[in-house]
């Protein structure tokens, strides 16, 4: 079995050995855009772990006994299905593939101990009609390889969430059917990061580029932790029609000392001051372009500013998903009447909530 694959390696069709995320990570470096490096742990290594501790049987038997609309009883399900996944022992040759990956990354990249997020990725990601994406976890600023390690074992633990087990229930999914890789990606220290569609979340209009972002990493944007500033270009000639900047409190930095991200409290002078130039709001919008055209739809994209970037393109991309509420609508904005765009108004309001939960769930 093979255990690691590298994202250079992963294709769409590899999508139920390296899930959803890893697959999109690896169609965009193979269009040529900036994609940090990394390395997918396939669903192989994933179900060999469960064969060598026997699991299969036993969380089979946890779901058939739980009643999802029952939320003690699930959190009662879930807890003792993650326990179990991690507190046993990682297969040896698993566990050697990671180190060994991991290590080679280090080398790659020039660095002794390099910080990698690892990230769940799913194999129900990003399928059109369910929201899988962000069901599962995501840590941040993970540096060693038994870290590495430790965190592998909770991304495949958190495929039992009781919120992902309750959803793969309400869509009629087979908990045994869906399986789980793991990103294992370079780390960014972002000077600031965020999300950006490439239709406007608000009235699917695909003519605009509408970006959020604020300053350090992402995750203060997608988490909802932060009033981002907001962006809205015109995608065709890239030029930025509406800018509003946001008092922005908090921002999600590393510690280098301490080898972890912490939240840190932005200086009061500084909370107006806009994250991101025109020219490096025209530079995401670009790359976002880029990334539809590669896929064909609209899509939700995360990306980041490296803080670290000198002879490189400062812009990169940390994921790409297609944009689900919108993306069945018809690609021509509608001319409304003004009674029609007062109640639009009132919809956008209704729906903000959704967008950010969906970009949330990351």
């Amino acid at each position: 079995m093979n255990y690691i694959l590298s994202f250079e390696d992963c294709r769409q069709g590899d999508l139920a050995r390296v899930g959803g995320k890893c697959a999109s990570l690896g169609t965009l470096l193979q269009a040529g855009l900036l994609v940090p490096p990394g390395f997918a742990v396939t669903t192989d290594a994933y179900e060999t772990m469960l064969a060598a501790n026997d699991l299969f049987g036993t969380i089979r038997k946890n779901l058939d006994a739980v009643d999802p609309r029952d939320v003690e009883a699930l959190e009662g399900c879930s807890a003792s299905i993650r326990g179990l996944i991690e507190t046993r022992p990682i297969p040896p040759g698993v566990e050697q593939a990671i180190r060994t990956a991991y290590l080679d990354l280090c080398v790659a990249t020039g660095t002794d101990e390099l910080p990698v997020a690892v990230r769940s990725s799913a194999t129900a990601e990003d399928l059109p009609g369910a929201s899988f994406a962000g069901q599962q976890d995501t840590y941040l600023w993970i540096v060693g390889a038994e870290a590495v390690l430790t965190h592998v074992r909770r991304c495949w633990a958190s495929l039992y969430t009781s919120r992902a087990i309750a959803y793969r229930h309400d869509q009629g999914f087979d908990g045994e059917a869906v399986l789980m890789s793991v990103a294992v990606q370079k780390m960014v220290r972002a000077r600031s990061a965020g999300v950006a569609m490439t239709l406007n979340p608000v009235n699917g209009d695909r003519s605009k580029i509408v970006i959020d972002s604020s300053f350090g990493l992402g995750e203060t944007v997608v988490g909802g932790l932060v009033t981002p500033d907001n962006f809205v270009v015109d995608k065709v000639m890239l030029e930025v029609v509406r800018r509003t900047i946001s008092p922005k409190h908090v921002e999600l930095v590393a510690d280098l000392h301490e080898r972890r991200a912490i939240e840190r409290q932005i200086e009061p002078e500084r909370q107006l001051e806009a994250s991101l130039t025109l020219d490096e709001v025209k530079a995401v919008a670009g790359l976002a372009k880029a990334v539809e055209r590669h896929h064909g739809c609209p899509q939700d994209i995360e990306w980041a500013l490296d803080a670290d970037a000198v002879d490189t393109e400062p812009i990169v991309l940390l994921q790409s998903r297609p944009e689900t509420v919108w993306s069945q609508a018809s690609a021509e904005p509608t001319v409304r009447s003004e009674y029609e765009t007062g109640i639009t108004s009132v919809l956008s309001t209704l729906m903000n909530p959704l967008a950010a939960k969906k970009r949330s769930e990351a």
